[in-house]
C-alpha cells in the first residue's frame, strides 16, 4: 500500500489563534487519492471544508451565503452544493429576495466569497449546511 501525500496548503493569520482550512488536519476521505480526483470533485471537497470552517465562526443569528465575484447578481444563501465530473461545481440556494437560485460553474472559473447574512426572521435557529456537507464528505458515496 502506498502512502498518500497530503496536498500542500498554508495560511498565516494576524491572530495566531485563528483556525482555517489550510492549517487544520484534513479528513481521511479528502486525503484519499487526490491525484485521481476530477477537478470538480477536488474543488467540491475543499469547498465543503471552507464552508464548515466559516460556519463554525458564525454566531447563532447569522447563516452562510456566498457573494458572486465579478458579477452584480448579489448573494446566494447556500442550501446545497454539488459537483458533476469532470469539471462542474453547483451551488443551490435562495437570493436575498427569497428567489430560488442555482449557480453552475466550471472549476476554471471558480471564485467564491463566503458571507454571513442574518438568519431568516421566521427561523428559530440559524441553519448550518457545513456540518451536513462535512458529514457527507466523511461518510457519503458518490454516484457513479
Amino acid at each position: 500500500m502506498t502512502e498518500t501525500k497530503a496536498p500542500c496548503a498554508r495560511a498565516i493569520h494576524a491572530d495566531p489563534k485563528t483556525r482555517s482550512v489550510e492549517i487544520e488536519p484534513l479528513p481521511e476521505r479528502v486525503l484519499e487519492s487526490p491525484e485521481r480526483k476530477s477537478p470538480a470533485k477536488w474543488a467540491y471537497e475543499r469547498l465543503i471544508l471552507y464552508i464548515k470552517n466559516f460556519e463554525e465562526q458564525l454566531d447563532g443569528e447569522h447563516e452562510i451565503a456566498m457573494g458572486f465575484t465579478g458579477a452584480t447578481a448579489g448573494v446566494l444563501r447556500i442550501e446545497g452544493i454539488g459537483y458533476f465530473d469532470p469539471d462542474i461545481v453547483t451551488f443551490y440556494g435562495m437570493d436575498a429576495d427569497g428567489t430560488r437560485t442555482q449557480l453552475i460553474q466550471h472549476v476554471s472559473q471558480l471564485n467564491v466569497i463566503l458571507r454571513a447574512l442574518p438568519k431568516e426572521p421566521q427561523a428559530t435557529a440559524a441553519r448550518r449546511i457545513g456540518f451536513r456537507l462535512a458529514q457527507e464528505l466523511a461518510e457519503g458515496e458518490d454516484r457513479g
